[in-house]
C-alpha cells in the first residue's frame, strides 16, 4: 500500500512506480534461519515453512524480527523455520489471500482488510482476542501532514487543509484502504471536537475540493507529490516519515494534535495454517510479536508499540496525542465501510457535490 523505497520518490516515473508495486506484491521466498545442523537435515519434521503476507512498509521491521524468532524457536524446539514473505499494498494482499495465496499469517494495514478474509471463510471470528493484548493490534501509527520544504503555506493542522490556498494530495478512499484512515482523521477532526456530522461533511468536502487528483493508491499519491510536484501537502503516516528519515530523507511534516490511531492488526489464517500443519509455530510467532524484543524492532522503524514497557522506552520518539480517537469510536470498520465508502455512501455524495460546483 505504501511506498517501500522512499529514496526513489523523487525523479521516479509513474510507470516505474507501478512496476515496483507489481514486483512488491510478488511472493519473495526468504530463508530467515541458519541451515539446520547435520543431524537435522534428514528429518522433514525438523523444518517448518511459514508464509507471512503483509503490507509494504512493515518489511523493514520483519527483516529484523524474523531472525530473532527463528533463533529462539530453534533453541526451544530444535526446528528450523523458513519464512516466505510477501509485501505489497494491503488491499492487493487481501485479495491475493482470498484468491488462494496460502498465507499462514496476515499483517495488514487495517482490520477492514482482515475482516474481508474472515468474511471469505479463511479466518475464524474472534481472531482479535487471540493476541496477548486481546484486540489483535500489533502496532500503531498516526496521521501526519507532509509539507514542502520550509512549510511555505504554514500548514499546522487538519483545518489548514480546507483553506482555499492549499492543494492537498491524498489517495482515493474508494480504492485505497490506507486512504480511508486519511478520510476518517479529517472526519474525526470535527466530530471528536464537538462538531456535528453535518459540519464534518462540510469540512471534509472543503478538503477534497482542494485535492486536484485522486490517485488510486498511496504509491501513486506519493509519486504525485514528490515526483510530479503536485500539491502543497500530502496526507501520510508517522511511520512512513520516520522510516524515510532513517533512509536519508528528512521530510518536513507536522503531527496534528487531533488525530486517529492507525491500528494495524495481525491474524492467523486458520484455513491455510491448518492445511499446512503450521498452527503451533504460527501461533508462537504471533505471540512473539508482542514481546518487548519484537516490539522494539517495530518502534525502531516508525511504528508505535502496543505494550506499555516499550511505549515508555520510546516516549521521546512518539509523543502523546492530546486528542486521539480510534476507528471503534465510529462503530468499527463494519459500520464505517458501508456508511462512508460503499457505492452511494457519504464519500460518493461529497464527490458529487464537488463535481456540481
Amino acid at each position: 500500500m505504501w511506498q517501500n523505497n522512499w529514496n526513489r520518490w523523487k525523479g521516479t516515473s509513474l510507470k516505474s512506480f507501478i512496476s515496483l508495486f507489481l514486483l512488491g506484491v510478488s511472493l519473495i521466498g526468504v530463508i530467515s534461519a541458519c541451515s539446520p545442523s547435520p543431524d537435522n537435515t534428514g528429518s522433514a519434521s525438523q523444518t517448518k515453512e511459514l508464509t507471512l503476507v503483509s503490507y509494504a512498509v512493515t518489511r523493514a521491521a520483519y527483516e529484523n524480527i524474523i531472525p530473532l524468532f527463528t533463533k529462539q524457536w530453534e533453541e526451544k524446539t530444535g526446528q528450523t523455520v523458513n519464512f516466505a514473505q510477501s509485501y505489497g499494498g494491503s488491499g492487493s494482499q487481501t485479495r491475493a489471500v482470498i484468491d488462494g495465496l496460502d498465507a499462514d499469517i496476515v499483517a495488514l494495514a487495517l482490520s477492514a482488510d482482515t475482516l474481508q478474509i474472515q468474511e471469505a471463510g479463511l479466518i475464524q471470528p474472534g481472531w482479535e482476542k487471540k493476541t496477548p493484548n486481546g484486540d489483535g493490534i500489533v502496532h500503531r501509527s498516526v496521521g501526519v501532514i507532509v509539507t514542502r520544504e520550509g512549510n511555505p503555506k504554514n500548514i499546522q493542522n487538519w483545518n489548514d487543509l480546507a483553506r482555499d490556498d492549499v492543494s492537498v494530495i491524498t489517495a482515493n478512499p474508494k480504492t485505497s484502504g490506507g486512504a480511508r484512515w486519511n478520510y476518517m482523521a479529517l472526519w474525526g477532526n470535527v466530530t471528536k471536537t464537538g462538531g456535528t456530522e453535518e459540519q464534518a461533511k462540510d469540512f471534509v468536502t472543503k478538503v477534497y475540493r482542494n485535492v486536484p487528483v485522486l490517485p488510486r493508491d498511496a504509491r501513486e499519491a506519493t509519486d504525485a507529490f514528490f515526483a510530479q510536484r503536485q500539491g502543497d501537502a500530502l496526507i501520510n503516516y508517522e511511520n512512513e516519515v520516520i522510516l524515510a528519515k532513517q533512509q536519508g530523507q528528512n521530510l518536513p511534516y507536522v503531527v496534528p494534535k487531533i488525530n486517529i490511531s492507525i491500528d494495524n492488526p495481525i491474524a492467523i489464517v486458520d484455513t491455510y495454517v491448518d492445511k499446512r500443519g503450521n498452527r503451533e509455530v504460527a501461533e508462537a510467532f504471533v505471540q512473539f510479536l508482542f514481546t518487548p524484543e519484537a516490539q522494539r524492532e517495530f518502534a525502531k522503524v516508525g511504528f508505535r508499540p502496543v505494550i506499555p514497557e516499550v511505549v515508555t522506552e520510546f516516549a521521546d520518539t512518539y509523543p502523546q496525542i492530546s486528542n486521539l480517537f480510534t476507528i471503534d469510536d465510529f462503530g468499527g470498520w463494519n459500520q464505517v465501510s458501508p456508511k462512508f465508502f460503499a457505492d452511494g455512501a457519504i464519500f460518493d455524495d461529497i464527490q458529487a457535490n464537488i463535481a456540481r460546483r
